[in-house]
């Protein structure tokens, strides 16, 4: 009876492989932070083929996602949002920010989250980084203009305490209000932080 031959290349893919992934990137993104990690590095780390990675999160913001164990990834659901008119963006950003924390699947993970940047300081460094480059950059090149980045970053600001106040602190009566509600309220707001400043006036003029 003749013995199998070794196996010879990378790892097929199965559970504890994907286990394996995510162990990798967990401790990637913690040590070296979200942007300096790669993809190739991590399935290199993992011995895994880097379509492994692919087949099984799809993106670098999909590994990270599940890396979080977020049931919706905010990352993955705002490029889908950003490719509308810029007018109506912030009307779309507030409805998914309604519609996934409206849902207890999606939102309990995210307030895990939020649990777990609050008390580790490098996850809190890897959870501010994701949302800077994941989220405030790629709403400062959907808008572009003066001060972009500044805007994006106050819209975001804007939406953090909206969260903040609605689904982790249930301030009543805005914990109780219904989206159509919420967005008659703030939405004039979150319009006017998007629209570009007008330029100062010099001196003596």
């Amino acid at each position: 009876m003749m013995n199998n031959p070794p196996r010879r290349g990378r790892r097929a893919g199965s559970p504890d492989t994907r286990a394996q992934i995510l162990d990798v990137a967990r401790r990637r993104f913690l040590a070296e932070g979200y942007q300096a990690v790669t993809m190739r590095s991590i399935a290199a780390e993992a011995d895994v083929d880097l379509a492994l990675i692919s087949y099984f999160f799809g993106s670098k913001k999909g590994l990270f996602g599940a890396v979080l164990a977020l049931a919706t990834n905010p990352a993955e659901r705002l490029a889908l949002v950003l490719e509308g008119e810029v007018e109506t963006l912030p009307d779309r950003i507030l409805a998914e920010v309604l519609d996934v924390w409206g849902s207890p699947v999606a939102a309990d993970p995210l307030r895990a989250m939020l649990g777990s940047a609050a008390q580790d300081p490098a996850v809190g460094t890897l959870v501010s980084e994701v949302l800077q480059r994941e989220m405030v950059d790629r709403i400062a090149a959907r808008i572009g203009g003066a001060d972009a980045r500044r805007r994006a970053c106050d819209f975001a600001a804007h939406l953090a305490g909206l969260i903040m106040a609605r689904y982790i602190l249930r301030l009543e009566p805005l914990a109780s209000l219904p989206p159509d509600e919420i967005a008659r309220t703030h939405l004039p707001l979150l319009r006017l932080v998007l629209r570009p400043r007008p330029a100062s006036p010099r001196p003596g003029r």
